[in-house]
């Protein structure tokens, strides 16, 4: 497959890949092609909705019942359930407007922001991104080796250590990134992970009601002191910014045909309106059916027959695969675009071996801090906290004031400082409690603990 070089609006077509040219000056990045190593430009709109719905409706659902409402009850759970995912829709929908600058298409968050404010900013949204896109795959990692753990146990009362099933998870997504070298090669694999998705979601809601049918103690209680409780609300938020959001849109949208911004919206209403309904569905079925004591990962509360846990875990996990690849993206984008050789095909013997030996350096990294940290729920609070909040709600404001604030009314420029404010303080407050959580299960849980 060829791959595209975008110069300002203008699609050019080379022979093998390119390395990144992204020079970037204190008050600009100059107007070089955006050249990447994956495809550009190829996918059409309802391949990127299915990756979002698919992708959004992953494993880590089954631990939003905890992480959402257990802190918040019913009514504060379903207000900021709501009012974050109208915010996000929102975000999403305005960031997707600035893909074209002053007739130059950006293919990465990080080169807006640099063209638009400078050195500074770009390495800020380096750091901001590349943190939770890491962050993100060791989450992806701890529910893998998780959900296998579960298997495990329903054949035998004793299992192996969950770092083992951690291994044999991380192998298993090494071996598919591989395979697979971009977002674009996945289109074979999307209709696969679609129907196993739905198919497990299908089943732990039936599952899920049966049990709360017959449950007829459940509690709803928020339990904790006062300030147990506030530490503990503000991770929930966090985990509900986390649901709905990336922090990689400008890259998702790269990958799309003209008409670029157009088809982003259509993916983004895809998402925000039968993806969201899904993975909010499965977060309140299970805090009604088994209420404060929904455990952190809802196939551990599930009485219903020995296949439904199989099938629900085994779908995890293989959902899992695409949904990681798809967060881990941009970090894949960066060091092939970096270090394969532009001269050659991206199937090349050279290039081969050069994509594995990054892979694999990437993998082992992220897997042994996984291994020796696996507290998933408190990963999900932290990825949630400064960085999606910040990347999500506060630079497309940014990006707004910059680019239209001298044609922009009064009213409108007061709206997105006023996001600017609000966010910026919930970027601190949520942050603030992540970490408070953290240190404290660091304190309670050694290192490698087997949970």
């Amino acid at each position: 497959m060829e791959t595209t070089i975008i110069t300002e609006g203008r699609v050019n077509y080379p022979q093998g890949l390119n390395i990144e040219t992204s020079f970037i000056k204190d008050e600009q990045v100059l107007k070089e092609a955006p050249i990447s190593a994956h495809a550009i430009g190829n996918d059409s709109w309802q391949q990127v909705s299915l990756l979002l719905v698919t992708g959004f409706n992953c494993g880590w659902i089954l631990s939003f019942s905890n992480l959402m409402m257990v802190p918040l009850g019913w009514t504060w759970g379903i207000v900021v359930l709501v009012l974050i995912g109208l915010a996000s829709a929102y975000a999403n929908w305005l960031l997707a407007g600035f893909h074209f600058i002053q007739g130059q298409r950006f293919i990465r968050y990080r080169d807006i922001m640099g063209h638009l404010f400078g050195k500074h900013m770009y390495y800020v949204t380096c750091f901001l991104q590349f943190s939770t896109f890491v962050l993100t795959n060791m989450g992806y990692i701890l529910l893998g080796g998780r959900s296998l753990k579960e298997i495990n146990l329903v054949f035998s009362d004793t299992t192996m250590r969950l770092q083992y099933f951690i291994i044999i998870t991380a192998v298993t997504y090494f071996l598919f990134s591989f395979t697979v070298p971009n977002l674009s090669a996945l289109r074979i694999w999307l209709g696969a992970a679609t129907i196993l998705t739905f198919t497990y979601i299908v089943v732990i809601l039936v599952t899920t009601i049966n049990d709360g049918k017959s449950n007829k103690q459940r509690d709803y209680e928020v339990k904790g002191s006062t300030m147990d409780k506030v530490f503990n609300a503000l991770a929930a938020i966090s985990a509900i910014v986390l649901s709905s959001n990336s922090g990689l849109l400008p890259e998702l949208q790269s990958t799309l045909r003209k008409p670029v911004v157009k088809n982003m919206r259509k993916a983004l209403y895809a998402q925000f309106t039968f993806g969201i309904m899904v993975y909010y569905g499965v977060t309140l079925v299970g805090y009604w059916a088994y209420g404060s004591d929904v455990p952190d990962y809802l196939p551990k509360a599930l009485s219903g027959p020995k296949w439904a846990k199989i099938l629900i875990n085994s779908a995890v996990f293989l959902t899992n695969v695409i949904s990681q690849h798809m967060f881990f993206q941009p970090v894949h984008e960066a060091l092939d675009t970096r270090f394969l050789k532009a001269e050659e095909g991206v199937y090349s013997r050279e290039n081969l071996k050069r994509r594995f030996l990054l892979r694999a350096l990437l993998f082992a990294g992220t897997t042994v801090v996984a291994a020796a940290l696996p507290f998933m729920g408190y990963f999900i609070s932290l990825l949630g906290s400064f960085t999606l909040v910040t990347l999500t709600f506060i630079f497309p404001s940014m990006i707004f004031i910059k680019v239209k604030g001298k044609s922009a009314r009064i009213g409108q420029k007061a709206w997105h400082w006023t996001i600017i404010f609000i966010f910026s303080l919930v970027a601190m407050a949520t942050t603030i409690a992540s970490f408070i959580l953290i240190i404290h299960n660091v304190r309670s849980y050694h290192f490698f603990a087997d949970q």
